[in-house]
């Protein structure tokens, strides 16, 4: 006769129940269970009760702490097909694609970071039941993360003192996701500063010289010498926001700092004043070792590096210990020349203008040293005149112009110029020099695409299938097209989706996989021209 459940026996009941499931009941048979056919209902009976007499054996725990209500967001909530939009890109997943060749279907992933952008710029809220997804995606792509948790908003940070998993938005808000005392809280300043968190310090010193400059470099004032050297160069560097000449008084006394690090930044900062008295010293370094020599039948720029780095240059942040494979003296040349005002070489070299001054000889091979330190300047200076000088024309043969010497140099120096123009050069680079080169280039770009941009990138794609190679080459450019193209392109690139007719030097079936990738990029552009009228449909019901 079978027992009953209550008959079974305890003790390690729960491994035997768990044994006998695994093996069946027939090969083990549970003590003081008959084998047959009742016994694996028997079984479960006995997991059922089993199950229970371990619940109800748990010892009684201290009640949990109630949570505190998430913050609440005042922004709008997204329009429906925009919160639906938001799902379907979430869901989308890396590695999800077809290896190397990715098919004429629009990578979603791609798309997330402009559908944030948009929704950031138009002021939506997202959907709770999105955040989750959204956190995660940010935790898997650090490029997400600024544009993710600003549209997660306060409703992230409070998820993820939740979630270990996404502690990561704590340590990117400002304060590690504390709120800050507000201008009119100077107590609350003060307390902060003095006895908080190294996170919350600098949260607090750059919100503060983001509002008002001059109180910020006063606040820092009052801890300064008692700062490790380590947090003093953190410090230092919140003043390039709102800096002026009111700042240099205490950037000459970081000159002194005993830190080699604080003193390189603090010269950097006072070289980025033109008017601050290091510039000046800097200028006159420089100046003495930069001259035009007029006796030659062509004027020609002739250059005599310092010979030695003393104190006062070290001083004045030069770094006398040049890096491997350079030369001491082209190694301080460079520095005084990056660190001199720009303003200053028309005068020093016969009132030329930049353009007529970067066009100059220059004697026993200086030139590449004195014109990549002119670049170096012109970025630091932010000076359009300059950055134009030695960008020369995009048509140039060189493609580099006089004085830039690489591609990155070229893409910081665009990165001084307007949108438009930098457009409009970038565009002509591309007319003359095709899309080998242009990749940085095409970074430095505001987005979406001029159109006469647009147009070169489309054409030099055109071009690269005519001839036949295949389209892999060319797919960080198609990538950018995806994102930046404006989707008012989309018409005209109807004429590339079909497959071409392919020379007999092409690539076997190169033309396939050219009309596959116009196809993509068409689709893609038609895509974001669906979010974006998404995104300013009426908005949905308050959550």
């Amino acid at each position: 006769m079978n027992r009953t459940p209550a008959d079974a026996p305890a003790g390690d009941a729960w491994e035997e129940l768990v044994t006998s499931a695994l093996l069946g009941t027939d090969r083990r048979t549970p003590p003081g269970w008959t084998p047959g056919r009742e016994a694996p209902a028997a079984l479960l009976d006995a997991a059922a009760v089993e199950t229970v007499r371990r619940r109800a054996g748990l010892r009684p725990a201290r009640a949990a702490e109630r949570l505190d209500r998430a913050a609440g967001d005042p922004r709008r909530p997204l329009p429906p097909a925009a919160a639906r939009r938001l799902a379907m890109l979430l869901a989308d997943r890396p590695g999800s694609g077809h290896g190397g060749r990715r098919g004429a279907a629009p990578d979603l992933m791609e798309l997330l970071p402009q559908w944030l952008a948009l929704a950031n710029a138009r002021g939506f809220a997202p959907p709770p039941q999105a955040l989750p997804a959204l956190l995660d995606a940010a935790r898997g792509r650090t490029d997400l993360r600024p544009a993710a948790l600003a549209f997660a908003g306060p409703r992230a940070l409070w998820l993820a003192r939740l979630n270990p998993d996404w502690r990561f938005a704590l340590r990117a808000a400002p304060g590690g996701g504390a709120s800050l005392p507000g201008p009119g809280e100077p107590e609350r300043i003060r307390e902060l500063w003095e006895e908080g968190l190294f996170a919350e310090r600098v949260a607090l010193l750059s919100a503060i010289r983001a509002q008002d400059p001059p109180a910020a470099r006063e606040l820092l004032s009052t801890t300064w010498a008692t700062e490790r050297a380590e947090d003093r160069l953190m410090f230092l560097d919140s003043l390039r926001t709102g800096l002026d000449a009111s700042d240099e008084p205490f950037l000459e006394r970081a000159l002194a700092d005993r830190s080699r690090n604080v003193r390189a930044t603090a010269a950097e900062l006072l070289s980025a004043l033109p008017a601050s008295a290091l510039a000046s010293r800097m200028a006159d370094r420089a100046g003495s070792c930069v001259a035009v020599d007029r006796t030659r039948s062509v004027p020609a720029i002739v250059v005599e590096a310092p010979h030695q780095c003393d104190a006062d240059m070290e001083r004045d942040g030069v770094v006398p210990k040049p890096p491997a494979g350079r030369g001491e003296r082209s190694w301080w040349l460079g520095q005084l020349v990056e660190s001199a005002p720009l303003g200053t070489w028309s005068r020093r070299l016969g009132g030329r203008t930049p353009e007529e001054i970067v066009a100059l000889p220059v004697a026993d091979d200086w030139r590449p040293e004195l014109h990549a330190a002119w670049c170096r300047a012109a970025v630091r200076q932010r000076d359009p005149d300059w950055s134009r000088a030695l960008l020369g024309a995009p048509s140039a043969p060189e493609a580099g112009g006089p004085g830039a010497v690489s591609l990155a140099e070229r893409a910081k120096l665009l990165a001084t110029l307007g949108a438009a123009e930098r457009a409009d050069w970038v565009a002509r680079f591309i007319a003359t020099h095709g899309l080998s080169e242009a990749f940085q280039l095409l970074g430095v770009c505001a987005v979406p695409w001029s159109g006469p941009l647009g147009r070169a990138v489309v054409d030099a794609l055109n071009i690269a299938r005519d001839a036949g190679s295949y389209p892999w080459s060319f797919s960080g450019v198609m990538g950018l097209a995806e994102r930046c193209l404006d989707p008012a392109e989309a018409g005209r690139l109807e004429g590339l989706t079909a497959v071409p007719d392919e020379p007999e030097d092409a690539s076997p079936g190169a033309g396939g996989y050219w009309a596959e990738a116009f196809q993509r990029l068409t689709t893609t552009l038609r895509l974001r021209a669906t979010m974006s009228a998404e995104l300013t449909a009426p908005a949905g019901p308050t959550s």
